[in-house]
């Protein structure tokens, strides 16, 4: 019995590991990288409180994925209207363009930290995302993207090669500590929002609908969506304490993920910085080819357009021509010079953070119209954890709009 249920398990996994490891990408990287540099081990339990909520959230994409076999914007569009589900897809197509810059960007700070200049790393890293999803099969491009994500231990090695105080990581964890300053509530917000994004809930929904999970798989995909979720928590944890062992142990300030992996060769040894500086073009990588697949089911589910892997170009034409728009564009932007790239990714980060809200409001109306997801529709319990993960990300994003403006 028991080994029946692991095979189950293990045709099921996928959605929510490379969901949730994807929301580990450069953004998250610099930003955990500047959580420990600047505040040591202290802020440690927001990874505790992102991480629940990242499993509530990603467990809502995951329940209308294999209740309807659609995807997200699909939904929207039939509860709510064409109308909404355009201007979602209007937002998330800007706001995904933008966060795909983000994750070439990471790849061409990775490849300069071994010395490959950008326009060689940033256009061949673009051509093997872009060949392995428009030319592998659903299977062979899962398989890959699991691999890859295994980079990410480099960081729990990296943070275990820094021998950090133990002691004061469990307290950091446990204890909650926030110094009433407007860069520490920056921080802080910056460290909750940072793995909960927009496209993770597209993406995981239209992908558990591509792998065409049933009903009865639902259990095994929730195992799925909480190991995605804790190991997202696992990674940000050791690059949080790679950095509070070392950086802020020294006093030094860094402005993003390639600034620790250079500052860690002298404080923790070459071993250090190059695991660091590996684990950064893992996740540039991984994110880079999960992220223009969400966009590219988005658009196909809001346009009414068949998406998935497995179908001919002549089949799934708009969802091949959109992730290689995608790619393309974040790649171009990222080589080109004088493109403001600090402001496209900024611009993206606040869509990504104005959308969720009004997008999990919406999953939420959906996850709960017994029409639409039957005996999966939510109950009291997971209808006061959604509630609750709403209020948490709704507050985030008012108190990032009301630090920004003031």
């Amino acid at each position: 019995m028991r080994r029946r249920s692991l095979i189950a398990l293990a045709a099921v996994v996928g959605p929510g590991l490379l969901a949730g490891l994807s929301d580990d990408d450069p953004a998250g990287i610099t930003t955990y990288s500047i959580l420990g540099a600047d505040y040591g081990y202290r802020l440690l339990w927001l990874l505790l409180l992102s991480t629940a909520a990242l499993i509530v959230f990603h467990e809502l994409g995951a329940r209308m994925g294999v209740c309807t076999g659609q995807g997200l914007l699909g939904l929207v569009r039939e509860r709510y209207g064409v109308r909404w589900a355009a201007f979602a897809m209007a937002l998330l197509l800007v706001a995904n363009v933008g966060t795909v810059c983000a994750e070439f960007a990471g790849v061409a700070a990775a490849g300069e930290l071994a010395g490959v200049p950008r326009w060689i790393g940033v256009p061949l890293a673009a051509a093997g995302v872009s060949i392995l999803v428009l030319r592998g099969s659903f299977h062979r491009v899962e398989h890959v993207l699991l691999a890859l994500s295994l980079i990410f231990v480099s960081y729990i090695v990296s943070g275990l090669l820094a021998h950090p105080d133990w002691r004061a990581v469990g307290e950091g964890l446990v204890v909650p500590h926030l110094p009433l300053e407007r860069q520490a509530l920056v921080a802080a917000v910056a460290t909750v929002g940072t793995t909960l994004a927009p496209w993770g809930l597209a993406f995981i929904q239209s992908y558990a609908a591509d792998k065409r999970l049933r009903v009865s798989d639902l259990r095994y995909e929730r195992v799925d969506v909480v190991v995605g979720a804790v190991m997202t928590g696992v990674i940000g944890l050791f690059v949080v304490v790679a950095c509070a062992a070392t950086l802020h142990a020294s006093g030094q300030s860094i402005h993003d993920a390639r600034d620790a992996a250079e500052a860690l060769r002298p404080l923790a040894g070459s071993a250090a910085s190059a695991l660091f500086g590996l684990g950064l073009l893992g996740a540039g990588l991984l994110a880079a080819a999960v992220l223009p697949l969400s966009t590219a089911y988005s658009v196909s589910d809001a346009l009414g357009y068949e998406a998935g892997i497995d179908d001919s170009f002549r089949e799934a034409r708009v969802f091949y021509l959109t992730y290689a728009v995608a790619v393309a564009c974040g790649a171009a932007a990222v080589v080109a010079p004088g493109v403001p790239l600090v402001s496209i990714l900024y611009l993206s980060q606040a869509l990504n953070a104005l959308l969720l809200v009004p997008l999990l409001v919406m999953a939420y109306g959906i996850c709960r119209d017994r029409t639409l997801m039957g005996e999966l529709t939510l109950g009291p319990l997971a209808r006061v954890a959604a509630l609750a993960t709403i209020v948490l990300i709704a507050a985030c994003v008012l108190a990032l709009a009301v630090l920004t403006v003031s």
